[in-house]
């Protein structure tokens, strides 16, 4: 057994028994199954298809799951899309991206489409210990919007992206201000999202919702969200459908929280 942190092992090893891997290719899934059994005494499951992995994420309830890219057998982003906006009790877990060909377009794609952590080949049993540790034992904020589901992509570890920062507002907000914001932002995409995507726009809203009461110091944002959730939620236990009409009414004293150059914007898909 590779001779590491046996401390850092032993707080991975708990969230790491059941893993799936999805990767065609019989030797490296081989592979990656023995250091994982070797690292957490983990139970994997390999899938060689897309289709596969997606079966197995359903019904075995990985805790964490490793995908292949660029392999036209396995499509690693299509999956994490899919584990995303899926209702699985695995829907969350972390998922670690592998390839040999790793470009910014694809690094960047990987984050786009909720991978957690990206491992170029050939990687060493550190670089593999590093993502898992990243992935169990430092906590990264969930992002339940619209376009987007899956972890804070401003802490992606690319392990090679050093560029630009993307958004406007990078290091000028405090993280309190960054978290009620982007909650905002997600809750006015949602809304513009009600009727054309309505599940994934309610999951959307009550989660920001719950967020904004979970962490707002001002008395009338926190009022704000309590009305909005209740409202939803009783929307949700109805028989009716919600409109975009009933939700833009239910959020816009939220949204007037909003910084003034951020309200003026049409809705993101956050």
């Amino acid at each position: 057994m590779f001779d590491g942190d046996k401390r850092s092992y032993a707080k991975m090893t708990p969230m790491l028994k059941r893993v799936v891997i999805a990767d065609p290719q019989p030797a490296s899934a081989r592979l990656l199954s023995e250091l994982m059994r070797d690292v957490a005494r983990s139970h994997c499951w390999v899938a060689g298809s897309t289709d596969r992995a997606l079966k197995l994420a359903e019904t075995c309830d990985p805790q964490l799951i490793v995908v292949e890219l660029n392999d036209p057998r396995v499509d690693g982003l299509e999956i994490t899309r899919k584990l995303r906006r899926s209702t699985w009790s695995s829907r969350k877990a972390p998922v670690i991206a592998v390839t040999g060909a790793a470009t910014q377009a694809l690094i960047l794609a990987a984050r786009d489409a909720g991978v957690h952590e990206f491992l170029r080949k050939p990687y060493s049993m550190k670089d593999l210990v590093r993502r898992l540790e990243a992935v169990t034992l430092r906590d990264r904020d969930w992002v339940e919007g619209i376009a987007y589901i899956g972890p804070d992509r401003r802490r992606f570890n690319s392990g090679d992206y050093a560029g630009p920062l993307k958004r406007r507002d990078d290091g000028s907000e405090t993280p309190y201000q960054q978290k009620i914001n982007q909650a905002l932002k997600i809750i006015r995409a949602a809304v513009a999202a009600s009727e054309t995507d309505p599940s994934q726009a309610m999951r959307a809203m009550l989660t920001q919702a719950t967020t904004i009461q979970d962490i707002a110091t001002d008395f009338r944002l926190t009022l704000a969200a309590s009305e909005f959730y209740r409202s939803l939620m009783k929307a949700n236990q109805g028989a009716g459908r919600l409109t975009r009409e009933e939700a833009e009414g239910w959020a816009r004293p939220m949204l007037a929280f909003l910084p003034p150059d951020e309200a003026l914007r049409p809705a993101e898909a956050a």
